[in-house]
Parts: C-alpha cells; structure tokens; sequence
C-alpha cells in the first residue's frame, strides 16, 4: 500500500468529514443523493471468490458420472454455471449496496430482495482497519472495517475501496471523532495542509525480517494439516470409503504391511513408531512455519501521530491503527521454551475489540528489551524492583485441590462398578496431577499494585503478565462463595474495557483495601481529559 508513514495520504486534506468532491468518478453518483458505491470491481472479487462454490459440484459430477465419455464438459459446464451465477448475484449485491459518510454517522443500505440500513454513529466506532485479501490485493483495493465493540457479525464493513479511498475514510472518520465541535472540525478542514505537514514521521518501534518470522513458525507447532485432512475425510465419506476411526478398516488395509513388519521383530517395529512420530512432528513444524509466515510476514508496528500502526501478511495484508488512548491493558506472554529463549509477545488490550481479536498483537516474537519502548509509548510501564508481590490465600489453593480431588475420587467410584473396572486407573492417576498443577499454581501466580497500575503474573506452563492502569478500570467487586465466606478469601474482579482482570483467592481484608484504593483512582479521574490529552499529544 503506497501511502506515507503518517498514514495520511499525500494528496488528501486533513478534514472532518469526507466531501462529495473527494469520492472517485467511479464511486460516487449525483442521483443517488450523497450515496456512495463501492469500487465496480467489488462484484469482480465476489465472483472470484465464489470459485470455491464451484468445487463441490464439479466433484460430485466428476464421480457420479465417472467412466462416462462426456463427464469432464459435464463437469466444466456445472463448474461455469456456478461461477456465473455467483458472479450474477455479486453484481446485483453490488448494485444494491450503497453507503453514506454524513455529519454523525455512517450509512450503510444493502440486499437484493429485503433491503436493510444500518446506521452507526462516530462515537461508537472504536477503530477503523483496513485489509486486503489475495484477489483484492492484486486490484488495488481495501476492505474498510469499522470495528464498534459489538463483535462478531454486528461489525461495519465496506467491501471493496481502493486503497487510497479507504486511507481517507479512515482518516476522516478518525477526524471526526477527534473533533472537538463544529468550529475545531472547519478549522481542520480549513487548515488539513498544514496539520499534515506539521505531523511527525512515523518511527518504526518493531519489525520481523524474513528470518525472524521464521524461526518464529519454529516455535508454532500445528497440526492444523492433519485436522483438516481428518475432517475432509469424514465430510466426504460417500466418496471415500473408508472410516477414519473404523480399527477394522485399519488392520485390513495395512494387513501386508502390518505381516511385514511384525516380521522385522519388535526392534525395527519401534524404529517405525519413531519414524511415525517424527513424520507427525515433522508435518507439525512445517504447517506452523507456513501459517505464521502467511499472517505475520512484513510485520511492522510504528508509532505515528494517529498512535500505534500495524501491517503484516502475507497473502491477506491487514493495516491497523490504534489510539493510545484506547489502549487499556497490556498482557506479555510466553511459553516455557520460549522463556529459556528469551522470546515474549506483548500484545494491547483494547477498546475495538471483537470476538476474533481480543487484543491486538504489536509484537508477537520479541525480546523484553525489544518490548521495553513499546510498553513506555503506550502510556505504560513494566513493573519495578521495589513492587511488592502477594500471592492467592492458602486455603484458595487447598480448597480447589480438595474440590479435585473429591471429583476425581467420585469419577474413580463410578468407574470400579462398570464392566472395565481398569478404567479407574485413569482418574485416580490424575489425582497427584491435580495436586501438583494447583501447588504449583500458588507458588508461580503472584500479584501487585503500586500507585499507577496493577500487575498479575503467572509462570506455570505458559508464562503470563497483564499490566492495568487504575485509572482506566470501570469497576471493583469483590465475589464469594459460600465455600470462600466460609474460609474468608475472595475474587476481586476489576472491570475493564475490552477484557477483565481478576485476582482470585486473595484474603478478605487484602481485597477490600485492595477495592478501596482502585476505586479512589477511578473517583479522581476526568476520563473526558485523559481522552483528550492522548489524543493531542504527539510521538
């Protein structure tokens, strides 16, 4: 995407709202009153895209129809039948999709048949992304996403800009929220040039190299491809014949071979369950490297005047900007190979979250001193030699063993009365497991608070650190049971914007003081000033 670091484009003025005269010929339409289409070739990627519509019945032909002279232009001719009619229902899609860039919101009206309008106003939308799938990346266009919080389908999204139409949607909708009211809004679009000008660079706080991302597939061990093969096998069992999970099936297609190698004696046979394994562990490594080099290939995360900017992908490349002021906690994560290693990822937990992406990745294979200036621009920091760490009450601990053990114990019971009485063996041997998972629990999860922020760390088998400001928290409530009224500890579960961040099993009296100050942060805040002052501050 050719556009400067700043993320403003060159030839775009700094404004409020986006004016008729800046939408492309080929997108905007004087008789449709203010209405704006997207890109023609939206339809295009829609047909493209529909290919895959077009597997499905060009095998079912292809196996109904097998031996027969004329099955392959049967099949070409179903296959070319479902492309035009996808590409037909793309057009009228397209056709019938209209949106509107007004003084409060954003309008979007869609359908063929039932028409619907959905309208969203500036102040709920958290953050504006933008991505670019394969098909449209190579036609120069963006899909425009307006993330409000909602999640999942209720999420904005315009499909197809080109890139630099998408640039200036962003940047005008983030414009307008950043406006102050009508006179600050007529004097950034009276003064955008300068503004633009006067803005920093963008400085690069993070990046990965070819080689980085790949030894960090290394460590993203996946065996995504034998998942997929297994259930392709089970969803097309009326093509093949043959049952995944049928033991049977198994011995009698490796009959020769299983005769084979019982005669190589039990030597080779281990040799060959080895081989096995590496050849699983082998595929592992492998679809973990492709599957991180296709999301985290040219990651970038910058700082620039708009805040944090992060580009990655490879085939798909996703382009996000989000506000320092709508960062509200950090959580830096590792695994237990990778901490020997000295890797961490830091990731950002925001207002725009959604269902698929809790928190925003800014570095998710770094080192901590890597980790260090990003922390420090977000308006954070890591927490100090003299942080006073406490650990969950005793008792918390003792009683969840004790609840485990009870269930298991129960489970162990009902498995001597059944017709495999062996079975028992299996949660009875999870028994000291338990035990030894919740003792390790208490000695590694450990908590902390000093003036700023809150701090909660967990280093049993995978190393886990959140870091919270107090002033951005929303609530303070402590939770018990009857079990923990009883033994007198309890939860404190502290509300925060985009996520949570609880501190179980801390004595009764730890919690209340614990709630009192937080809630004494969140009384002397002016949340309208905090917002205000990040967003005006600069890099």
């Amino acid at each position: 995407m050719s556009v400067p670091a700043t993320g403003q484009p060159t030839d775009a003025p700094r404004v409020a709202y986006l004016p008729p005269e800046a939408i492309p010929a080929a997108n905007h339409r004087p008789d449709m009153d203010g209405a704006q289409r997207t890109h023609p070739l939206s339809f295009a990627v829609g047909a493209i895209n529909g290919l895959r519509n077009a597997v499905l019945p060009i095998a079912a032909v292809l196996y109904s129809m097998r031996g027969e002279s004329y099955v392959l232009p049967a099949a070409l001719g179903i296959g070319l039948l479902v492309v035009l009619l996808n590409g037909g229902i793309s057009y009228l899609q397209w056709r019938k999709l209209t949106y509107r860039v007004g003084e409060a919101d954003i309008r979007v009206e869609s359908g063929i048949v039932s028409r619907a309008a959905r309208s969203v106003p500036y102040e709920r939308i958290q953050d504006v992304s933008l991505e670019q799938a394969l098909i449209p990346r190579l036609l120069g266009l963006v899909e425009v996403r307006f993330e409000t919080g909602a999640g999942g389908g209720d999420e904005l999204k315009l499909s197809y800009l080109t890139e630099k139409e998408g640039e200036r949607l962003r940047e005008s909708v983030r414009d307008r929220k950043e406006a102050e009211g009508p006179s600050s809004a007529a004097a950034a679009s009276e003064d955008g040039e300068a503004s633009a000008q006067s803005e920093p660079a963008a400085r690069a706080l993070f990046a990965m190299d070819p080689r980085r991302v790949f030894t960090f597939g290394l460590f993203e061990f996946s065996l995504a491809v034998v998942a997929v093969l297994a259930g392709a096998v089970q969803q097309f069992d009326l093509v093949i014949d043959f049952d995944l999970w049928e033991m049977d099936q198994w011995q009698e297609l490796l009959g020769g071979p299983g005769t084979w190698l019982a005669g190589l004696g039990p030597f080779a046979q281990i040799a060959s369950f080895l081989v096995a394994l590496a050849t699983l562990a082998l595929v592992g490594v492998v679809t973990g490297v492709i599957r991180t080099v296709l999301r985290e290939w040219g990651f970038v995360l910058e700082r620039t005047a708009k805040g944090f900017r992060r580009r990655r992908g490879l085939l798909t490349r996703t382009d996000v900007v989000m506000p320092v002021h709508r960062v509200q906690a950090l959580v830096i994560g590792t695994k237990i190979i990778r901490r020997v290693m000295g890797w961490h990822s830091l990731k950002f937990v925001s207002l725009a979250q959604d269902a698929g992406s809790s928190s925003h990745v800014v570095a998710p294979f770094a080192q901590m001193e890597e980790i260090r200036p990003i922390v420090r621009e977000s308006g954070f920091g890591l927490p100090g030699e003299d942080v006073r760490w406490f650990a969950a009450d005793r008792k918390y601990r003792t009683d969840r063993a004790a609840i485990w053990a009870a269930v298991l114990g129960a489970m162990v019971i009902a498995a001597m009365f059944t017709p495999q009485p062996l079975l028992a063996l299996l949660p009875l041997a999870a028994i000291p497991l338990a035990m030894g998972t919740e003792w390790m629990r208490w000695r590694t999860t450990r908590f902390a608070a000093d003036a700023r922020q809150l701090y909660t760390r967990e280093f049993w088998l995978a190393p886990r650190r959140k870091i919270a400001s107090r002033t951005k928290l929303h609530s303070a409530e402590i939770v018990q049971g009857p079990l923990a009224r009883r033994r007198g500890y309890a939860k404190l579960q502290l509300g925060l914007a985009g996520g949570s961040l609880d501190l179980p099993g801390l004595p009764l009296e730890r919690a209340h003081t614990l709630r009192a100050a937080v809630l004494d942060s969140i009384a002397v805040t002016d949340f309208s000033r905090i917002e205000g002052a990040h967003s005006q501050s600069q890099p």
